[in-house]
Order: structure tokens, then C-alpha cells, then sequence
């Protein structure tokens, strides 16, 4: 399991796409209007001024390597190689604006790539997940949108990344852009894991933890194996006061993973019912 999927879990509700920063809005009922404010603040937004942190030191050396060709070099494909290199270190290491920055720098000189397009575009969506500063979160989201639309244009198939950009919009002014979209993929592909997923992670969000369940009892029906999904479908039920249901799913989500951080954060809620 990645060390970003665990984190989600352990943290219960508050999970990805920047929900400490989402407006509290209707997901699941008829919508109203929202009102939309001047963005142009974001676009202030110094992103390369977000990318200070320092590396272990077990990384520095191979991390110093890379950024030497990328200093050096104008060559496309060796820039490109050592732009993945670098981000797959920062990553690793949870520095994940980090990460998206170096594909974006690499881009300067090779914007052709719709690879690369795409991996800077899901290295931003995923920096975007753990921001929590509102002015960060609005830039980065911008940055996701910027790249994914890209890839999108050639090949709009791909919910996968429609569902990334509909929820950067979740965060923003118009948050009904962002679940409109959603709704659209689930009207194209009734089980979507990513669509399903997310609307449930609404839901919650928006304290429709009822309809959160019935997100998640789909989620968990088409695609059994995701473990964030029976985890949110336990705690939807437990803040539904459905104390059986969150008891039987709670020791479902205890069978599913030996882990003992998400296992001592089932106890919690179990010690609790």
C-alpha cells in the first residue's frame, strides 16, 4: 500500500482532495447556485517558491545527480529521464510539490510530451491532495487542470483524470463544477471506483453520511478489494448511528489489512460503538 493511501485511512474523514478546504455544499440532492469569486489571486501564487524541504540525507546524493542534468542539459530525453528520477525521490519522500514542480520544469523544453504532460498533471493533483494552506491548494489545483485538460482534449475517455479535475474544482469557487462533472461520469460509467469513491468522500464531507453508505456499498460491491472505500463505508455507518452495520464492517475492514495503524485506528471506532 502506498504511504499516501495509508495516511488517508488513518485519518478517517479527512481525506483527498483538499477537504479541510471544501465548502460545505449539497452533493447528492438538487443544486442551487453558487456563488463564483475572483480566482486571480491564485495566480499570484509563487508555486516554485513552495519547494523547500530537504532531503534525507540517504537520497541527497543521487538527488543532487539528477538536478546537475537537469542544470545541464537541453536534451529532451535525458531531461525528461532525470526530471521522473528526481520526482520519483520526492515522492518517496512525501515532498509531493516537490515532485510535480521537477516534471513541470522538464516540460519547459519538452511541452510535447503528452507523457510527461500527464505525469506532471497527476504529480500536481496529488500535491494538491495534501495542501492545506487555501492560497496552495488553489494553485496547485489550477496546475492539475492546466496539464490533465491536456490530456483530456486528446482523449476525453479518460475518467480516470476527469475525475482529478473534477475534483480540484470541488475546492473552488464554483464547487458545483466539480460535482456536476462527477455526476457526469457516473451517468457515462455507473462503476467508476474513482467517481464512486469521491462522491462518497463528499458526502461525508457535507455530513450526508447516508448517502456517503450508499456511495461507498457501491464502491465496495463493484471493487471489494479498496480499502479506503470499506474503511469510509464502516465510519459513514458509524456516523449514521447504524451501529450494527459499523461493527460488522469495522471487522470486515480488520480481515482486509495486517497493518497496525489502520488496525488500531478500526479499534478506536470499535471501542467507541
Amino acid at each position: 500500500m502506498k504511504k499516501s493511501q495509508l495516511i488517508l485511512i488513518v485519518l478517517g474523514i479527512c481525506t483527498v482532495a483538499g477537504l479541510y478546504a471544501l465548502p460545505k455544499v449539497v452533493v447528492d440532492n438538487e443544486a442551487g447556485t453558487t456563488t463564483v469569486e475572483d480566482s486571480q489571486a491564485q495566480q499570484s501564487t509563487d508555486v516554485a517558491g513552495m519547494h523547500e524541504n530537504e532531503l534525507s540525507s540517504e537520497n541527497r546524493s543521487e538527488a543532487d545527480g539528477f538536478k546537475a542534468t537537469l542544470a545541464s542539459t537541453q536534451n529532451p530525453s535525458e531531461l525528461s529521464a532525470a526530471a521522473k528520477s528526481l520526482a520519483a525521490i520526492y515522492q518517496k519522500e512525501g515532498m509531493f510539490d516537490s515532485a510535480a514542480y521537477t516534471l513541470e520544469k522538464a516540460l519547459m523544453v519538452n511541452a510535447s510530451n503528452l507523457g510527461l504532460v500527464e505525469e506532471a498533471g497527476k504529480a500536481f493533483y496529488e500535491a494538491y491532495s495534501f495542501a492545506l494552506d487555501k492560497a496552495k491548494v488553489e494553485a496547485l489545483a489550477e496546475k492539475t487542470r492546466t496539464y490533465l485538460n491536456q490530456v483530456l482534449e486528446k482523449d476525453p475517455s479518460r475518467l480516470d483524470l476527469k475525475t482529478k479535475v473534477a475534483m480540484t474544482y470541488v475546492s473552488s469557487a464554483n464547487p458545483m463544477q466539480g460535482i456536476t462533472m462527477m455526476r457526469e461520469i457516473l451517468a457515462e460509467d455507473p462503476q467508476n471506483e474513482d467517481g464512486l469513491f469521491n462522491m462518497g468522500v463528499l458526502s461525508m464531507q457535507s455530513g450526508q453520511y447516508k448517502r456517503a453508505a450508499e456511495r461507498f456499498e457501491e464502491l465496495v460491491k463493484y471493487h471489494p478489494a479498496n480499502l479506503q472505500g470499506q474503511f469510509y463505508l464502516a465510519v459513514s455507518y458509524f456516523e449514521s448511528n447504524e451501529k450494527n452495520k459499523a461493527k460488522a464492517q469495522f471487522e470486515e475492514v480488520k480481515k482486509l489489512t495486517q497493518d497496525p495503524m489502520i488496525l488500531e485506528s478500526v479499534q478506536t471506532y470499535l471501542d467507541r460503538l
